[in-house]
């Protein structure tokens, strides 16, 4: 369940990094396919200029039209730079019926107009496409190996072999490189995750804490919000690691990380900055709500055991200030950290798990403790 519920809450706070990603998908996708339809456009061209290639007649102006229509579809999505999936699969079928057209439009399509040319809606429907989409775009390359060698062949048997046999080809190639691509992406998501996750607890990281802030600043000055910097960290946390070894400091960290991923806002940034040390990033209307969910956080860190049942308590520091218009967002952030870091020293001297907060003056823009710290005794 604790696993289950980190993911889910990276998965919230990665969902600007997954359509950043779509959109450098579609247009990869747009570029490939462009540059394929122009290219295998310009060199089916070359067949009009060749002698005894193409059938006399219609079949001349059908094919020459159909390369002509080809690449200026080509042109047309370079241009666009742009396509999504369903665009892809139908321009991927598309491809399958321009095959068939050449094919019916040869002299001699077993010479002439080999079902290799299927290569390339193949390999883009396993790149691009769905496991379905791929599936359906499979079975038009049997259709369309069989209706362009349906008149090379009179034998029944041979027919049924040479098209089992160049579609298979096809297909096998296609689920070839289908399953490359899922190895790939999960590669690149194990990455990702390696380069934006805490691997001990599954928080964020400090370069995940940098991405997120821009995101942060915009949204706290469209919103009129304030943004907040709560620094926790865990109290006598050597001792503890001293007295039962290091696993079982690592077995409290996790715990910690649990409860506190649980407790925070799905639009709050939730990082392990190092150590036992910690940094909540959102957004509050003022002080007083931002005591309330630094109290929260300091009370889901005391309530949190480890398998081992050993449990901690937090000194908890926090900062709040008001982004304006034009600032380094990663600069502002980590000059606003160092303020909750320095707020959260003053919660460990005045007797620890509790918080500590400074806050700018109104007037002067210095900072002061505007909020005492509890009276209750120390854990």
């Amino acid at each position: 369940m604790t696993a289950r519920r980190l993911k889910d809450t990276d998965t919230r706070r990665s969902g600007l990094d997954v359509d950043a990603g779509r959109g450098v998908e579609r247009q990869v996708a747009a570029w490939t396919l462009a540059g394929l339809m122009v290219l295998g456009a310009g060199m089916g061209l070359l067949n009009l200029s060749v002698e005894g290639v193409l059938r006399e007649g219609a079949s001349r102006w059908v094919y020459g039209g159909t390369m002509v229509l080809l690449m200026a579809l080509g042109v047309v999505l370079g241009l666009l730079r742009r396509v999504g999936r369903p665009e892809t699969f139908g321009l991927v079928l598309l491809g399958d019926l321009v095959y068939v057209v050449v094919a019916l439009c040869i002299e001699d399509p077993v010479r002439y107009a080999t079902p290799l040319m299927l290569l390339f809606p193949a390999f883009v429907a396993a790149w691009f496409l769905s496991p379905w989409m791929l599936g359906v775009n499979m079975a038009a390359t049997v259709l369309a190996c069989l209706v362009a060698m349906w008149g090379s062949y009179d034998d029944p048997v041979a027919l049924t072999v040479q098209v089992a046999v160049n579609s298979g080809v096809l297909n096998a190639a296609s689920a070839g490189v289908y399953v490359l691509r899922r190895r790939v992406e999960r590669l690149l998501e194990a990455t990702r995750a390696l380069s934006h996750q805490d691997p001990l607890t599954g928080l964020a990281n400090r370069r995940r804490l940098v991405e997120q802030a821009p995101r942060v600043w915009r949204q706290a000055r469209r919103e009129g919000s304030q943004v907040v910097a709560m620094v926790l960290d865990l109290d006598h946390f050597k001792q503890l690691n001293d007295a039962h070894g290091h696993a079982a400091g690592d077995a409290v960290l996790q715990a910690v990380a649990a409860a506190l991923a649980a407790t925070v806002r799905p639009s709050d940034v939730l990082a392990r900055a190092g150590g036992e040390e910690m940094i909540v990033l959102g957004l509050v209307g003022d002080a007083v709500e931002a005591r309330r969910l630094a109290e929260r956080l300091r009370s889901a860190v005391a309530a949190s055991r480890s398998g081992g049942g050993h449990a901690v308590t937090a000194s908890i520091g926090l900062a709040l200030a008001r982004p304006v218009d034009g600032e380094d967002a990663a600069g502002a952030m980590w000059r606003l950290v160092d303020r909750a870091d320095g707020a959260m020293y003053e919660a460990k001297r005045a007797g620890r798990d509790r918080v500590a907060a400074v806050l700018p003056r109104q007037r002067t823009g210095q900072f002061r403790d505007s909020i005492p710290p509890p009276s209750r005794a120390v854990g």
